[in-house]
């Protein structure tokens, strides 16, 4: 399976929305166009809708943690949300827990925006 990406543009966040497999055949598209959208837009926050992503590897992590770096230097945020256990499981592992935010849903990582901007 492949991977689609979807990106909203709201007030307070890009969101971006992963649905398929992010690992290595695909992970180079997704940093690619995650970067073009966070330099040509005007958010400084990211909301990372991981729901539909069916599965992640190393390479998904790399991405993640790279567009982490990006929006950081920018003085934005990024909080992920809709984790499901294995991809929950990797980015307890990978220590990502330890630099991002997680919610549940789009909702509240919106909201949670707006309580530290």
């Amino acid at each position: 399976m492949s991977l689609q990406i979807e990106f909203e543009h709201g007030r307070k966040a890009l969101i971006v929305r992963l649905k398929g497999e992010l690992d290595h055949h695909t992970a180079e598209a997704v940093k690619s166009r995650m970067e073009e959208a966070i330099e040509s837009g005007s958010c400084r926050n990211i909301v990372l809708s991981m729901k539909d992503l069916t599965f992640m590897d190393s390479s998904g992590l790399g991405v993640i943690l790279g567009r982490y770096k990006q929006i950081s230097a920018k003085g934005g945020k990024m909080v992920v949300c809709g984790l499901n256990p294995p991809v929950h499981r990797l980015f307890e592992m990978s220590g990502l827990f330890k630099i991002l935010s997680v919610q549940e849903n789009e909702r509240q990582a919106v909201a949670s925006l707006e309580v530290v901007s």
